[in-house]
């Protein structure tokens, strides 16, 4: 049952998660377009799209309530991933699309472990 229960999660994660993806990117182009800096473009993107699914997720994905603690927490945890990526980047001369890839990939993974197990533990 414990499986089964954290297959259905993991799915409905996932599927915010390409939304949350789909927003981020279109962010993260406009932004870099104009700035040529992809660790602000990063962060800006990842900001818009995490508000989204926050919400989204608190209610339909871990059955939990909002508030703004979680919010914060779970913006400072994923929003100091999103810079560093950017950062490692910037450094690196990364082309933006691995600076997408690479970030909305590592996120996928850390945050559902950190929203499943800090943030909306205890729910579903």
């Amino acid at each position: 049952m414990w499986f089964k229960n954290s297959f259905s999660t993991f799915k409905k994660y996932t599927s915010v998660g390409i939304l949350n993806t789909a927003i981020h990117w279109g962010v993260f182009a406009t932004v870099y377009t104009v700035m040529k800096d992809q660790s602000i473009s990063n962060l800006i993107g990842f900001l818009v799209a995490v508000t989204f699914s926050f919400h989204i997720n608190a209610g339909w994905t871990f059955n939990s309530s909002m508030t703004f603690k979680k919010y914060l927490s779970m913006v400072t945890f994923m929003a100091t991933l999103s810079w560093l990526i950017g950062k490692l980047a910037d450094y690196t001369d990364f082309s933006p699309i691995v600076t997408l890839v690479l970030f909305s990939g590592i996120s996928l993974v850390l945050g559902y472990l950190f929203s499943k197990h800090f943030i909306f533990r205890g729910t579903r």
